[in-house]
């Protein structure tokens, strides 16, 4: 790995888009990366929490402190919460107190631990009420936005597909106006995938790998991946889903591969949505704009597999 050694908090809606597991594991096997916790959002009941301890234990990481966040949103969700059933076996709930996940969430900002959310970002703006300013002095990496474009041949997904981001939209307004993350964005994830011919590694490394390579292909399956290849030629053949998550993680590591540049962006606050474009006079965002994506293909696989050996 190139990366320096990282300590991490993860922020995740990990129990909808399969992408969320991928990156958890990836976190899990990553030379020199610690995870100091996780938390869930819009996690009613503890659904995605007890799914997070289950893939732990996959993982033989039982150890890393697990809290259920907030249930809804700061102004209505923007699309139905959809559990899939890509589970092997039923998994129990593990509710929280509330606060729980937001304590945990400060404890570890304040040690200087990286943040990377890979969800809704309520949790966020719930801590910067708290505590206002924590999170902009730290290392906050998040996966949303759409002031970029992708490149020719890709889904042209703008600001209605943003789900992270119109999932909670005041929360996400917070976030990039006072807590200034280095914001991973809907275009630059669209080049890095997972795919067919990675599931024999996959299921070679072990009930980690092998998990993550059946839920890949159930996704993919009621996604609807075989008819996005045929509008949209730059795909890879055998595209199974997109790495949002896995690789605002990597950025978070501090991983070498990724560009990142200053795009001044405006953000309006709409009726349903938050609108993000370019402007000269707009907030000042560190933005990924670029990626070696076939490094980071064989760095994700490499650190899954080091995640899913038997402990």
């Amino acid at each position: 790995m190139t990366s320096a050694p990282r300590r991490i908090h993860l922020d995740t809606d990990l129990g909808s888009d399969t992408d969320d597991l991928c990156a958890l594991a990836m976190l899990l096997g990553w030379e020199g990366a610690e995870i100091e916790g996780v938390t869930t959002n819009t996690d009613p009941g503890g659904i995605r929490a007890g799914y997070t301890e289950y893939a732990l234990a996959l993982a033989g990481r039982c150890q890393v402190p697990v809290r259920a966040g907030a249930e809804g949103s700061l102004g209505g969700l923007f699309s139905p919460l959809v559990f899939p059933d890509y589970w092997p076996e039923p998994i129990e709930p593990r509710p929280g107190r509330p606060g729980e996940a937001i304590e945990l969430l400060e404890a570890n900002a304040e040690a200087g631990a990286a943040i990377v959310a890979v969800g809704p970002f309520t949790n966020l703006a719930m801590l910067e009420a708290a505590r206002p300013g924590l999170l902009a002095r730290s290392n906050l990496v998040v996966m949303g936005g759409h002031m970029t474009t992708p490149r020719s041949g890709l889904p042209q997904w703008g600001v209605h597909d943003d789900f992270n981001v119109q999932q909670d939209r005041f929360a996400a307004m917070i976030v990039f106006e006072r807590c200034r993350p280095v914001v991973v964005p809907l275009a630059v994830t669209l080049e890095v995938s997972l795919q067919r011919g990675h599931l024999g590694r996959l299921r070679q490394a072990g009930e980690l790998g092998g998990l993550l390579a059946d839920q890949g292909e159930m996704h993919a399956r009621d996604n609807g991946r075989g008819d996005l290849l045929e509008a949209f030629p730059a795909l890879p053949y055998n595209l199974l889903n997109f790495h949002y998550d896995p690789l605002a993680c990597a950025v978070a590591l501090g991983w070498e591969g990724a560009t990142i540049d200053e795009i001044r962006t405006d953000l309006s606050l709409g009726v349903d949505r938050l609108w993000m474009k370019r402007a000269d006079d707009g907030t000042a965002l560190s933005v990924v704009t670029g990626v070696d994506a076939p490094a980071f293909q064989e760095e994700w696989l490499q650190a899954v597999e080091r995640a899913s050996l038997p402990k």
